[in-house]
């Protein structure tokens, strides 16, 4: 287990972090971002179209860049190449910073979306000093388990909340030796961890986000978990649910059993809501 539940270093990159990050995809609003950054979250993901964050963080940058970690990347188009350095300049240029924390290859949903040579011009931003840290986003465990082996890149984005358990056996076994670090997201299964399956008895409780979460965090092998809020009102809420620590053994068990129920009994998901 990590040391503190809600600090950790970010595999071999040395990079700190708070353990949980924020994401924008939802526009949680200028004060949410900004309650972030004054209340200990270090980790900011965005694809760029987030401006609130963005400017945000411009502002912080100016008295405390190195405290900050920022995560973003070039998304995988699935009808053609990406062109990864206009990503990355275009990163710096919104963000009106000199380097990037992670840069990321996005979107990956296939194997052959993903190929070698995008990884040597990710290991030429980081030695050029743009980025700090390279990696990787995809949905194929068996890829990202191959990547962990060979140690190439420096950081993982993967899925993992209790119904979806695989990168257990998948991922997590191979970031040794390299020491990769891993960023997962939707700890809430798009929300469905916290809706009553139709096999779920009545009487029984259901998680709340906070549960989700904490099952993601108290998996030793996930330095950041990303939470996405719609508003101030659930920011605050994840927050105050992960200062609690991990689940308790009871609790564990109780977000695998759930889990297993909505991962076996949940219809199958839109586009828009399987890969956002």
């Amino acid at each position: 287990m990590h040391a503190h539940f809600d600090a950790a270093v970010l595999g071999r990159t040395g990079i700190h972090v708070n353990r949980l990050g924020l994401s924008t995809s939802y526009f949680p609003g200028k004060k949410s971002v900004r309650y972030a950054l004054d209340n200990g979250v270090n980790f900011f993901f965005g694809y760029g179209w987030d401006v609130q964050m963005t400017h945000a963080l411009r502002d912080e940058f100016r008295t405390r860049r190195h405290d900050l970690v920022v995560a973003t990347g070039a998304y995988n188009l699935i009808w053609g190449h990406t062109n990864l350095r206009k990503s990355l300049e275009k990163r710096l240029k919104q963000l009106r910073t000199d380097y990037l924390d992670v840069f990321l290859f996005l979107g990956v949903l296939k194997r052959k979306q993903y190929h070698d040579d995008l990884t040597e011009e990710m290991i030429r931003f980081r030695e050029e000093g743009k980025v700090r840290a390279i990696g990787l986003s995809c949905h194929d465990r068996k890829l990202l388990g191959e990547l962990a082996d060979r140690g190439d890149v420096d950081v993982l984005m993967l899925r993992y909340n209790a119904a979806h358990r695989g990168a257990e056996q998948d991922i997590f076994p191979h970031l040794q030796p390299h020491d990769l670090g891993t960023i997962s997201y939707t700890a809430t299964r798009w929300r469905y961890l916290m809706r009553r399956p139709k096999a779920w008895p009545k009487e029984q409780r259901i998680p709340t986000a906070g549960m989700c979460y904490r099952f993601v965090l108290s998996n030793e092998h996930v330095d950041v978990c990303l939470t996405a809020p719609m508003n101030l009102k659930q920011l605050k809420e994840n927050m105050a649910a992960v200062a609690e620590g991990p689940l308790t053994g009871e609790d564990m068990q109780f977000m695998r059993e759930f889990g297993d129920v909505v991962h076996g009994g949940s219809r199958m998901l839109r586009w828009d809501e399987k890969w956002s």
